[in-house]
């Protein structure tokens, strides 16, 4: 098959997610015959099963909080009934828009789309069967000169006793009623993200995660602002603490702590990470080699140890985020076929967790930046201006971490409304390499929680050698 010179596309690839949608129209502008092959959402997990439902949800959760603040303000309102049917219906139209769209934006781009499950019968030669998108398809053979993988991620499942009777994040979209008791099991963004929105929405919900804080990788004071902030929102967390089992009782469903401690609730929802979704591609039938957790393994060209097949995105288990997957696509497709590469900075990669409040992050936190020499923290928690009228007991924390030498502003951190919006500002300066003297100099706006990174003056602290 190396030995071929026609094929039947230049590139092919395997997944419709950001990653792949951006791989595949940059490589059809540049002039490449490419095709897509999808096998159940067009747009992937994030358009579908992610990011973007996820955040609808977030809002909708946030409304009964304007409700009830704007009596400090002098309104009279007063709180409705929310109607769990009215959001997931607005959340589908939302996500079949979107679908439409990503559709649209490939067939413009002149991208041939095929619908169906892609494995590989060699390295340059794919076998596309039915899926559920498209159960009664032909099977088509199709050749290409080079492949992307770009197939995403899915959600890991727990191996416990009763581990059945819980559904995962790709579920929780289309549960046909809001349950009132909610089980949370896991930490990470998935878990936090979940607790807040049934919070927000009236539910009972409990949050078992094994470490002493949630967000395990995030910097340690936003951790103990968001532990704070978990409990403020209603939420009952069951810090250090696993799950050993659950059973049905009548229509409840009772959750077994290592602890001792036992759950009944109407849901059990598992967000204990997720896993490079690699297992159906065939890829025994080429040289391309995965690691036992069923991560892709590539160099910096994103290129597998099968020459001219290539990953990109959270199937490669490098930043399972959204944006690295659609830059990585871009900077695949520019290489392959302009012969040039765009850069990113993917050091300074911005992360935000939706909660309420959000969270966000830039750069390193203040015990990575410690590892490297001393470091200059600067911290400043306050009460916002719109709380001290709404009533609210919500508090908001940002930091700065400065490498002490050169006075860089090396992390940037915070919890509080807006968080994500704010820090996508800061992510360019952390990215430029900007001093603490740049950001002292900057007039802010006032007034505004964002100008207190701006005028932080005292140091809080100083951390490592």
């Amino acid at each position: 098959m190396s030995d071929r010179t026609e094929y039947d596309v230049d590139l092919l690839v395997i997944g419709a997610g950001s990653g792949g949608v951006r791989c595949a129209r940059i490589a059809a502008g540049h002039g490449a015959k490419v095709a897509v092959v999808e096998s159940r959402h067009w747009g992937g997990t994030c358009v579908n099963l992610g990011c973007v439902p996820k955040k609808l949800m977030v809002q909708a959760s946030e409304y009964g909080d304007y409700v009830e603040d704007s009596h400090g303000f002098g309104w009279n309102t007063q709180a409705g009934r929310f109607d769990w049917g009215r959001l997931i219906a607005a959340k589908d139209r939302e996500i079949s828009r979107l679908n439409g769209i990503y559709v649209s934006m490939l067939e413009k781009a002149g991208v041939r789309l095929l619908t169906g499950f892609a494995s590989f019968e060699d390295a340059h030669t794919l076998v596309v069967s039915p899926s559920e998108l498209a159960p009664d398809a032909k099977p088509e053979r199709i050749t290409a000169k080079q492949i992307v993988i770009a197939t995403g991620s899915t959600p890991s499942k727990l191996e416990i006793e009763g581990s059945e009777l819980a559904i995962t994040s790709d579920e929780v979209f289309g549960l046909k009623e809001m349950p009132k008791r909610v089980c949370i099991i896991g930490g990470g963004y998935i878990g936090i993200e979940f607790a807040g929105i049934f919070a927000g929405l009236g539910a009972e919900v409990d949050l078992v995660y094994r470490q002493a804080l949630p967000l395990r990788g995030f910097d340690e004071d936003l951790r103990e602002a968001l532990h704070e902030a978990i409990s403020q929102r209603g939420v009952t967390q069951h810090v250090q603490a696993s799950p050993k089992s659950i059973r049905k009782e009548g229509e409840a469903l009772v959750v077994a702590l290592d602890n001792g401690t036992e759950l009944t609730v109407d849901c059990v929802l598992t967000a204990t990470g997720r896993h490079p979704k690699s297992g159906r591609l065939g890829l025994e039938n080429t040289r391309v080699r995965r690691t036992a957790g069923g991560r892709i393994e590539v160099d910096r060209h994103f290129e597998t140890a099968e020459p001219g097949v290539f990953a990109i995105g959270d199937v490669t288990n490098h930043l399972n985020l959204t944006p690295v997957a659609i830059a990585e696509g871009h900077i695949l497709a520019d290489r392959l076929f302009a012969d040039r590469s765009r850069e990113w900075s993917f050091d300074t990669t911005p992360k935000a967790v939706f909660f309420t409040p959000p969270l966000a992050s830039v750069g390193l936190s203040e015990a990575e930046a410690a590892e490297k020499g001393a470091v200059d923290i600067y911290v400043s928690k306050f009460r916002p201006m719109r709380h001290t009228l709404g009533g609210r007991e919500r508090r908001t924390l940002m930091k700065l971490v400065v490498d002490q030498a050169t006075q860089k502003v090396v992390g940037a951190h915070m919890l509080g409304e807006d968080a994500p919006e704010l820090m996508q500002g800061l992510a360019i300066a952390v990215t430029a390499g900007l001093r603490k003297a740049d950001f002292d100099r900057t007039i802010g706006i006032h007034p505004s929680s964002a100008e207190e990174f701006v005028t932080m003056r005292t140091r809080t602290r100083v951390t490592g050698d």
